[in-house]
């Protein structure tokens, strides 16, 4: 069973950018297809960006043009480069391993002046 774990969350101001990280033990993501999802408060949580073991990614039409979402299997990491964030992207950033159901813990990133 493949580990997650996030991290790059933090305070920023609107307009600013982040790059959160997925780390993953014990198995090696270029088997997975990956998912970023977020969960704001009091919402349900929601897909942000996917992408596939070959490298093929989509995006929520909320992210579209601001977020991307990479992977470097020799590193055993997928990344989330959030560009203009917005206090709407204010949430707890989660990855996922699709096909096994694996979360990690999640990271949190607070968009505020």
């Amino acid at each position: 069973q493949v580990q997650l774990v996030e991290s790059g969350g933090g305070l920023v101001q609107p307009g600013g950018s982040l790059r959160l990280s997925c780390a993953a033990s014990g198995s090696i993501i270029s088997i997975y297809h990956m998912g970023w999802y977020r969960q704001a408060l009091g919402k349900q949580r929601e897909l942000v960006a996917h992408i596939t073991s070959g490298g093929s990614t989509n995006y929520a039409d909320s992210v579209k043009g601001r977020f991307t979402i990479s992977r470097d299997n020799a590193k055993n990491t997928v990344y989330l480069q959030m560009n203009g964030l917005k206090p709407e992207d204010t949430a707890v950033y989660y990855c996922k391993a699709i096909a096994v159901g694996a979360w990690g813990q999640g990271t949190l990133v607070t968009v505020s002046s």
